[in-house]
């Protein structure tokens, strides 16, 4: 009676789409591949139950081997939510928590972040560890390579990081690094190999044929071999030398991961499963769960995921409301599963046109006929955006190879020129991204997008190096002022493009700068796809600008001995390109006159230093205006009774900000017994070089 039932219920599952859609299906998968092409199996559970299975092309070319229902083929990151599955497990358990900061099990990674990272934090992606396929690529150790590349290995160079990319929590960057450490973290807490426990747990889920591998030279029965064309036409077979495990690397066969399709819509009262489709308890966000996707698909509420790697590729996805799961794997990098599996979708389930859920600000009258569309932006997570023209069309530009242009609604509303429902709208201070789902991304225009000068680019000259990956890069400006890198692990010189003051980029690197309290360039952070902000400390000193480049020369400023050559002055000339002097003023009176740097004004040039000639201490910020021809029009000094020192200034609204330093010690006159410590020190100027106000910041070396 009860096969009857069951009989029954798989009749009705399949009447639900007609042969002639079934049909159809497999025209859609005929037309992808030949049969002699590497292969394509594609497979669907409706309500429970499996109702189509196509095994297409070959598994292993040299032999013709076909794939069927034996073939084991790598789902690469589709793999992730089974190692979430094995984590939530244990939760369940009560063997870990999802609140454990990842050190109570891996104590030697990340030592000195203070921030929790949360094992939740880790399975969706919110944690801020870069992924290391990223982090062995800005090392030009490219992973894939990498012979025997093993889990250990990961975790060996995740040692060696000593920063998050960001605080935890407070963004989304995907990262495999993150799934190789819950691997270890299921280790450490069975006490097992992380392969032996996951067979026993693919084992307990029916799935038979399931293992992550093992070793990179080891023997897996009836497995797929991954083939690419590489764009001739020529079949190449793409090998696979690495053996990590947890983030991908999952060799699997169709019928097992439509048993797990069938475990899943049949969960039930089976709350491990049930709650593995949902988001993170507690998490930051919620479009990213469990390994799993958790974000529309084809207008439909859905869960799912993609996977590739070498010539392999993946893509599940489950309609929650419909109960049908599709499932689609290949051992062929010509193909895509995920438009595969869309195309299917859409000739079994009726189209759902997507609801328009703007944010009402879009509505908004706007308030001002024309807001300033070109330049540069800031989003949430610091990411630059540039809104630039090129040949009288606006295009919307992140890094080296995003560019989308702009079609022009009004005078500040765009949209994307491949996507007519996403709006983009221009104010006064920002620009706004809204998508017919509600979503709105805001980008702060930047502060900094003002022409970069001749003192900023030579600001950047250096050498930088991240003892975190053993590597360095160099600086350097050519002769037509063309800012250059070269990295010590790569050959050649690159050309950088110069955003503002702050912000490079040079192929697929991004830079940022991070300047000290006096403007110069101390450290920059480099990013690499998904492994950013990796921080290279500056090597060459630290000094202050003294030249300003003109249209035929530079002006520059320095500190020499002084007529008698006991003390010193302050020297102020201009020179041709060739370095041949034009004019020369000096400055200085009876001690010592020490220059730092100089600024261009609009009638003149601001030399900026330090003296003992002058003011009131032993030695005193020296401030000196000049016109366009040297001559001084003003001089000033600001300070006590200790050392005072000027560094760089900056122009404000009414005047000048100079910036320095100020000692301030315990006695003016004990100087055995006294204690001394200096302070970075601003004050403000008007023209003239009379002081507004000076404010004391914080303490330095």
């Amino acid at each position: 009676m009860k096969k009857i039932i069951k009989f029954l219920i798989l009749l009705i599952s399949i009447s639900s789409f007609s042969q002639n859609e079934l049909k159809k299906i497999d025209s859609i998968i005929n037309s992808k591949i030949s049969d002699n092409d590497p292969g394509l199996m594609v497979g669907i559970v409706k309500d429970g139950e499996i109702i189509y299975e196509k095994y297409r092309g070959l598994a292993y070319l040299q032999y013709q081997i076909k794939m069927d229902e034996k073939t084991k083929s790598n789902i690469a990151s589709t793999a992730k939510q089974y190692t979430a599955l094995m984590i939530l497990d244990l939760a369940q358990r009560k063997k870990l928590d999802l609140e454990d900061d990842i050190r109570h099990y891996l104590p030697t990674l990340y030592k000195s972040v203070t921030d929790k990272i949360k094992i939740r934090h880790v399975l969706n992606h919110t944690s801020g560890i870069r992924d290391y396929c990223d982090l062995m690529g800005l090392q030009n150790d490219i992973w894939w390579k990498k012979v025997g590349l093993k889990n250990d290995d990961v975790i060996n160079l995740l040692e060696k990081q000593q920063d998050l990319a960001y605080k935890p929590g407070s963004q989304y960057v995907y990262s495999n690094s993150g799934y190789v450490i819950l691997a270890e973290i299921i280790a450490k807490v069975s006490e097992r190999k992380f392969t032996d426990y996951s067979k026993e747990f693919f084992r307990n889920l029916g799935m038979k044929e399931t293992l992550f591998i093992e070793r990179y030279a080891g023997i897996i029965p009836n497995r797929a071999e991954p083939y690419g064309d590489w764009g001739d036409g020529i079949w190449l077979q793409t090998p696979t030398v690495t053996k990590t495990a947890g983030e991908g690397f999952l060799y699997t066969t169709l019928k097992d991961q439509l048993l797990f399709e069938q475990a899943v819509q049949n969960a039930n009262k089976n709350t491990l499963l049930i709650k593995s489709q949902l988001p993170i308890p507690n998490s930051e966000i919620e479009t990213y769960g469990f390994g799993l996707e958790l974000s529309n698909f084809l207008n439909r509420k859905a869960v799912h995921h993609s996977g590739a790697t070498g010539g392999y590729n993946s893509q599940m996805v489950r309609f929650l409301d419909e109960k049908l799961s599709i499932f689609a794997m290949s051992n062929n990098g010509n193909i895509s599963t995920n438009l595969i599996i869309r195309e299917v979708a859409r000739l079994l389930l009726p189209e759902i046109k997507q609801k328009e859920l703007y944010n009402g600000r879009l509505f908004e009258k706007e308030k001002n006929n024309q807001s300033q569309i070109v330049g540069q932006y800031h989003s949430k997570n610091d990411y630059l955006t540039r809104i630039v023209m090129e040949e009288g069309k606006i295009y919307f530009k992140q890094g080296k190879n995003l560019s989308i242009e702009l079609i022009p609604e009004t005078k500040n509303k765009f949209h994307l020129d491949y996507d007519l429902k996403t709006k983009l709208v221009f104010y006064k201070e920002e620009m706004v991204l809204f998508e017919p789902s509600g979503k709105t991304s805001i980008y702060k225009r930047s502060n900094e997008e003002k022409e970069v000068s001749f003192t900023d680019l030579k600001s950047f000259v250096g050498t930088y190096f991240s003892a975190e990956l053993g590597m360095s890069f160099q600086l350097s400006l050519s002769n037509e002022n063309q800012l250059k890198i070269n990295f010590s692990n790569r050959n050649g010189e690159r050309d950088v493009e110069v955003f503002n003051k702050n912000e490079l980029l040079s192929r697929n690197f991004t830079l940022k700068a991070n300047r000290d309290q006096f403007g110069r360039v101390s450290e920059i952070f480099l990013s690499l796809g998904r492994a950013k902000n990796n921080r290279f400390i500056k090597k060459t000193n630290l000094k202050f600008q003294p030249k300003i480049k003109t249209d035929n020369g530079y002006i520059q400023v320095t500190t020499i001995s002084s007529n008698h050559g006991d003390t010193s002055d302050i020297l102020l000339t201009k020179n041709e390109s060739d370095g041949n002097e034009i004019w020369f003023k000096q400055f200085g009176g009876n001690s010592y006159d020490k220059a730092s740097s100089i600024l261009e004004i609009k009638d003149g040039y601001l030399i900026i230093g330090s003296t003992s000639s002058y003011g009131e201490g032993n030695y005193d910020m020296f401030v000196i205006k000049t016109d366009k021809e040297g001559n001084k029009v003003w001089q000033n000094t600001y300070g006590t009774f200790g050392n005072e020192y000027g560094y760089t200034a900056e122009k404000t609204g009414n005047g000048f900000l100079i910036k320095g330093t100020i000692q301030k010690c315990t006695s003016n006159s004990d100087v055995f017994n006294r204690s001394c410590k200096t302070n970075v020190w601003f004050v403000s100027i008007d023209k003239y070089g009379k002081e507004i106000s000076n404010e004391i910041l914080e303490e330095i070396e």
